[in-house]
């Protein structure tokens, strides 16, 4: 029957015949639905077209679910491998962190025991320079871990500067001037100090962000020798050997509180042979030439020179000049006093973003030429 008698039909009529035909959900269909299904039911062709349709329909479908499920497991495997990526780089900060917070320096290969006590040492270097020295047992560190407890996380390495007022060396004659934040895989600091002469002492220890403070060990008192002194003490500690009796006098060597005898043990070990006289070591290098030449003109003339470098970077970043630390004021500026002896000298000035990924290195080379003329005697006979 064609569509146009179909449509001549009742519904009951068109019901009938749909069910006779066996179309699926005649029941509940409308005369326009029971039509259609009727006219497709007589007309093979387009049944066919019709089930082509819904094969092809279904082959989409199937194709869209297949690339939908290598998509996901596509987006699986690299959600995966980031996740491995994190969780190594997870790991790998927590050993640099676990690197930088250990202050127990590894022992050098002549004490396969590693170091006897703990000890902190000071040195004058200048009237502006302090040069801290440290060996720090593996049960000293343990000992702050046990003090600390849950806090030991959080806790940082701090150098604390103090201050000591009058003669007296106890606590209640100290001041804290500043804490100092150190790291691990060093075992010396150098210390930028203002407004000479004046006496020190530091400490070496662990803070707690609650201001909790472990000390690990107590340095030596020192005394900075007053600005422009013609004597130099030291040239970037060049020629320590040089001036090892007034550096041992100036950094406490004569101390009674007994700090002497472990400056003196320092000392002898680095140099390899026995200290000097104590008459040197109080009065100085300068000593040799006033007893060995009694014979020295009242007129005299000297010249010296001194470099300063200044610069600025990020205020977290870590800046070294000639591999020694330099400190940085808030802003990230710095400003740095060096000995300009008569010489060519180059100074590289490395500066490191607080997380390690970048670096910038910027090398001075400043050379020094001074010529010494021949005096001038004049007659001053009439």
């Amino acid at each position: 029957m064609t569509t146009e008698k179909l449509k001549r039909l009742t519904v009951k009529d068109l019901a009938a015949m749909a069910k006779k035909s066996g179309v699926l959900g005649w029941h509940s269909m409308r005369k326009e639905q029971l039509i259609r299904s009727l006219a497709g039911n007589a007309n093979p062709s387009e049944s066919r077209n019709r089930a082509s349709r819904r094969v092809r329909s279904t082959k989409s479908r199937s194709s869209a679910d297949h690339s939908g499920a290598n998509r996901s497991s596509s987006a699986s495997k690299i959600a995966k491998a980031k996740s491995a990526r994190i969780q190594q780089r997870i790991r790998q900060i927590n050993v640099d962190r676990a690197r930088l917070k250990d202050l127990a320096h590894r022992a050098p290969l002549d004490k396969p025991n590693g170091y006897r006590k703990d000890r902190l040492l000071v040195m004058v270097r200048d009237a502006y320079w302090l040069h801290v020295y440290w060996e720090l047992t593996r049960k000293g560190i343990q000992r702050a871990e046990a003090a600390l407890n849950q806090k030991w996380h959080s806790a940082r390495p701090v150098l604390r500067l103090l201050e000591v007022h009058g003669q007296s060396t106890s606590s209640a004659a100290e001041s804290v001037v500043r804490q100092i934040e150190v790291h691990g895989g060093v075992n010396n600091w150098y210390i930028h100090v203002e407004d000479p002469p004046k006496t020190y002492r530091l400490d070496i220890g662990y803070m707690a962000p609650s201001g909790q403070y472990f000390v690990l060990a107590r340095s030596n008192v020192v005394n900075t020798p007053r600005a422009g002194t013609a004597d130099a003490i030291d040239e970037n500690w060049t020629d320590v050997a040089a001036n090892v009796e007034k550096i041992f006098a100036l950094s406490g060597g004569f101390s009674p509180d007994g700090s002497g005898q472990e400056l003196q043990e320092l000392f002898e070990e680095r140099l390899r042979r026995p200290m000097g006289s104590p008459l040197l070591a109080r009065h100085g290098s300068g000593a040799r030439a006033i007893l060995g030449d009694s014979r020295q003109r009242k007129f005299a003339f000297e010249l010296d020179a001194e470099l300063i470098i200044y610069g600025g970077t990020a205020p977290d970043a870590h800046v070294t000049l000639q591999g020694d630390p330099v400190e940085l004021r808030r802003d990230g500026t710095f400003t740095v006093r060096f000995r300009l002896p008569n010489c060519r000298q180059v100074i590289p000035a490395v500066s490191s973003s607080a997380d390690g990924v970048e670096q910038r290195t910027i090398v001075i080379a400043v050379e020094r030429n001074t010529k010494i003329m021949e005096p001038v005697v004049r007659d001053t006979h009439e």
